[in-house]
């Protein structure tokens, strides 16, 4: 069965731009994981400054794998050779966890 997790972040409205470029520029760090399933990054439309950043995995422990090893490189934000580390964009991170115990797409 499936897992999903969201990292619902909080984002000043003066970093916005900034959190969506460095997601852009990391485009790829985790379709390669094993047990990856999908990705979305959805941008509040309105009455709140939380973006979520949804992830399915095949089971838990293919999210644990990426957490303890490729999501380390891909969340250390990257700087100018010589440059102080960017700050984080977010100002808060909450993960949430769920169980998919039902699915259905477009039909064919």
């Amino acid at each position: 069965m499936s897992v999903v997790k969201i990292n619902v972040l909080t984002v000043p409205a003066e970093q916005r731009e900034e959190l969506e470029k460095r997601f852009a520029a990391r485009a790829g760090a985790v379709e390669g994981s094993d047990g990856f399933e999908y990705f979305e990054l959805l941008r509040p439309v309105e009455g709140t400054d939380q973006y979520l950043v949804y992830t399915r995995w095949r089971d838990e422990e293919s999210f644990q794998a990426w957490l303890a090893g490729p999501m380390q490189a891909a969340h250390r934000p990257a700087s100018p050779e010589g440059e102080a580390p960017k700050r984080p964009a977010a100002t808060g991170s909450t993960l949430w966890s769920f169980d998919v115990v039902q699915s259905t797409g477009p039909k064919a």
